[in-house]
């Protein structure tokens, strides 16, 4: 689906348009393709890699993917006219709980953990003690890494922004961290009065508590989806693979935030928290909550992703029954 499309050359060449991306024409720049794409790669995924596994794919008879048409019409439409047999089942962890909530046991349906660690959910509870909308919650996923400079750029802008923040900080989110490197007096007081920090959190109770007013995010697909369901508004910075799409799909395609890839600047950070949380906080969460209310209807009886399932099952019984 990438026809045509050329690799970036350097840093200058990362604001040119790509022009020839079927139903994505003039949307993306080179920055915004996945990071494969980009010279210096971040991640373990190369060119090569992807262009050899979309060849696979080419061979299956039919697609199940995590999204819904009224999110991804246009890119949907594309797909179709290589595999005549898409079915969109997402956003995957709201189908599951609408499913769950469908049937008489649904209190005695196992629950199933997405997490990678253990979530720590004393945060819950200072949630709880905060004023509506008023919140922060950052995460940059399991995955991503920062440099020190890059998290004190971070956390200078959070503190800076007056705002209060819950924010995910994993053990292992620093790269070359030091035991005894020294957290600046200020950006301690300001975490003590506005703060809150947790190794891991439980996003999806997280993203739904009345409390959040923005997500902070890497733009991983899993995340990007839950604050859609949950009518959160982000501001987005991708690391890799196909983060640099869907931050661009955020701020230009569906509006519901901002995209800051490539910029780790304290005050950016301080104006697009602002940005989110007061100065442009209704045009934002008009867009969130409006995109919401359409993923909601896509998992519910008649919607679009409810009824694929509808049809996929009677595909796998008959494509089943073929083979035996």
């Amino acid at each position: 689906m990438m026809k045509n499309v050329t690799g970036c050359v350097g840093d200058e060449d990362m604001d040119r348009i790509i022009s020839n991306m079927p139903g994505m024409e003039n949307l993306l720049r080179c920055r915004d393709l996945p990071s494969f794409c980009r010279p210096g790669t971040k991640g373990n995924l190369s060119i090569d890699w992807v262009s050899f596994q979309t060849k696979q794919s080419l061979l299956a008879d039919a697609l199940i993917l995590n999204t819904f048409e009224e999110l991804d019409r246009l890119v949907l439409s594309q797909i179709r006219l290589h595999f005549p047999k898409v079915y969109t089942l997402g956003p995957l962890h709201h189908h599951l709980n609408v499913r769950k909530a469908e049937t008489n046991e649904a209190n005695d349906t196992p629950s199933i953990r997405n997490s990678f660690f253990e979530e720590d959910k004393s945060c819950m509870a200072w949630l709880d003690a905060q004023a509506q909308g008023s919140v922060l919650y950052v995460s940059f996923g399991s995955s991503t890494v920062v440099t020190r400079q890059e998290l004190m750029e971070f956390w200078h802008g959070l503190v800076n922004s007056k705002k209060r923040f819950l924010w995910v900080m994993r053990p292992d989110l620093v790269v070359g961290r030091e035991n005894g490197d020294r957290i600046p007096e200020e950006l301690e007081e300001g975490t003590k009065e506005r703060g809150f920090m947790v190794e891991w959190a439980p996003q999806e109770e997280v993203l739904a508590h009345k409390a959040i007013g923005g997500f902070l995010t890497h733009s991983g697909w899993n995340s990007t989806l839950e604050s859609l369901v949950a009518g959160v508004p982000m501001i987005c910075w991708p690391y890799f693979a196909d983060q640099q799409v869907n931050s661009r799909f955020v701020s230009d395609v569906w509006k519901v935030g901002l995209d800051m890839k490539d910029v780790c600047d304290r005050d950016v950070v301080e104006k697009m928290v602002n940005d989110i949380m007061v100065h442009r906080r209704d045009e934002f969460l008009k867009s969130a909550q409006a995109m919401a209310v359409l993923a909601h209807q896509s998992v519910s009886p008649g919607g679009s992703s409810h009824s694929s399932m509808q049809e996929l099952i009677p595909y796998i019984k008959s494509v089943s029954k073929e083979n035996n």
